[in-house]
């Protein structure tokens, strides 16, 4: 059994990869519960979720970064919802790596 979340946060762009890469970040509190989960070992510490924005479900992994963890937004996500840089979404995430 997974573990489900749901936080609010605003899409940004990566700094390093400027022309694709969005994400939304994991408040810190929930990140640090998110630390806590006994997970097994994966690439990158990154877990599998199970997302959802709006009408919009897809899979992919949230990673660990320095503040928490973030969540990467494709294009087909983001073209779907019609999401750019500054939007605040609320975002629901099953962690499914448990």
């Amino acid at each position: 059994m997974g573990v489900r979340i749901a936080f609010e946060s605003e899409v940004v762009r990566w700094d390093a990869r400027t022309e694709s890469w969005f994400f939304v970040h994991v408040p810190e509190e929930l990140s640090a519960d998110i630390r806590e989960l006994p997970a097994p070992p994966r690439g990158f510490g990154s877990l599998r979720v199970e997302a959802r924005i709006g009408g919009t479900t897809w899979r992919t992994s949230i990673f660990p970064g320095r503040d928490g963890y973030s969540l990467p937004l494709k294009r087909a996500v983001r073209d779907a919802e019609s999401l750019s840089e500054g939007d605040v979404v609320t975002v629901n995430v099953d962690i499914i790596d448990l």
